[in-house]
């Protein structure tokens, strides 16, 4: 009898292993094929995704609201600026190699969160939300009054990163006849990065540290009784929640190949707590889909701008494809909390309507309420709900 469970198992398995490896396959072909935009859009998708994980543990399967992760996308983007420039332009630079450069940057972003974790382990809801926008309010006077470090208003240009004597700018590397500059070898270091984030992140979620950041967000309280720091999680999931910002915003630098204060400011944040409810809370798939809609959905409407009734290039009158993208994703929220529970990572299951669970009579049951044992899967899309004391879910 398991034998044939096994096998059973085994050719469910089968044709989600052979798409995922086409899709993988195809992911690796696309910088013969696609011209810059697309890649360039592909890229600015791949930093999205990871910063949107990022926020995803955070919020969506700690409970824990952030207004502030635009804040640490910066750390991570000027901090690998200040690592890797060489001061030839006139701005503070320690002239480190590319790669340890990306990493400091990624653990200076770490500590930045570890300095706030001990607020972040206390507050909650929108109390944690309001210290949080603080971060930003910071960041902004700081990014556009440390001329020396951060260039002021103008910014400060990118230095290359190099890697295994590979350097990711615009010198032309052939390729099976194909010239290679910087986006093309920049796609595969973005894809290596954005597999390694999602591995990590799924791991995290269905191990221990996994099942109990769910009980901290079901029921902070229970999951105190039961043992849980409850503290001390909260201050560990900011500080991993930092770290993929930080992440973000290195390869956010590199494909800009230039820094502007004005990026990592509060519409940033709005846009990455729009992307994990669009894509579903509590879900590493649903956040890398999230950020994939977000991200690309302005930069469509730019290059479509021409023949898209009511929105116009910018400067030219009638709606700005930025405005327009914001109009539709701000819908997109709306219809995902009112008709989506679980967002798109939920309607990609096939189930879109949010199952329910065993709970009190008259009522869907919800996580923690279930009088059975089962433990929901913690890669699976949470509905976004509140208690009374406004805890952030």
């Amino acid at each position: 009898m398991s034998e044939s469970l096994a096998r059973s198992g085994l050719r469910l398995r089968t044709p989600a292993v052979y798409g995922w490896a086409a899709a993988g396959l195809v992911l690796v072909v696309l910088p013969f094929y696609l011209e810059r935009f697309w890649l360039q859009a592909g890229l600015f998708a791949m930093a999205a995704a990871l910063g949107a994980i990022g926020i995803n543990l955070l919020t969506g399967a700690t409970g824990q609201l952030s207004m502030g992760h635009a804040f640490f996308i910066a750390v991570g983007a000027y901090g690998y600026c200040a690592f890797a420039g060489d001061g030839a332009d006139g701005l503070a630079g320690l002239g480190l190699p590319g790669w340890l450069a990306a990493v400091l940057a990624v653990a200076l972003a770490g500590l930045a969160g570890g300095v706030f974790s001990p607020i972040a382990g206390r507050l909650r809801g929108a109390y944690l939300g309001i210290a949080t926008l603080a971060l930003i309010f910071i960041g902004q006077h700081v990014l556009f009054n440390a001329h020396d470090l951060t260039g002021g208003y103008n910014g400060r240009a990118v230095p290359p990163l190099s890697l295994f004597g590979l350097t990711f700018d615009d010198s032309e590397l052939l390729l099976a006849q194909v010239p290679f500059g910087a986006v093309e070898k920049l796609w595969y270091l973005g894809l290596v990065l954005l597999l390694g984030g999602v591995l990590f992140a799924r791991g995290v979620l269905r191990g221990r540290p996994g099942r109990a950041m769910n009980a901290i967000r079901d029921h902070r309280i229970a999951a105190g009784v039961m043992g849980i720091p409850v503290a001390r999680y909260r201050a560990a999931v900011f500080v991993l929640s930092s770290m993929y910002a930080g992440l973000a915003g290195v390869l956010l630098a590199l494909v800009f190949q230039r820094t502007v204060p004005e990026y990592f400011g509060m519409a940033l944040s709005l846009e990455y707590l729009a992307m994990i409810v669009i894509g579903g809370l509590g879900s590493v798939a649903g956040a890398v889909a999230g950020g994939v809609f977000v991200s690309l959905l302005p930069q469509l409407l730019n290059r479509y701008s021409d023949a898209l009734l009511l929105v116009s290039a910018p400067g030219t009158g009638g709606v700005a494809p930025g405005e327009a993208a914001r109009y539709l994703y701000g819908a997109a929220v709306v219809a995902v909390v009112l008709f989506l529970p679980g967002g798109l990572a939920r309607l990609a299951s096939g189930n879109p309507r949010n199952p329910s669970k065993p709970g009190k009579p008259g009522r869907p049951g919800r996580p923690g309420t279930s009088t059975t044992t089962d433990t929901p899967t913690p890669d699976t899309p949470v509905t976004p709900t509140t208690e009374p004391s406004g805890e952030a879910r």
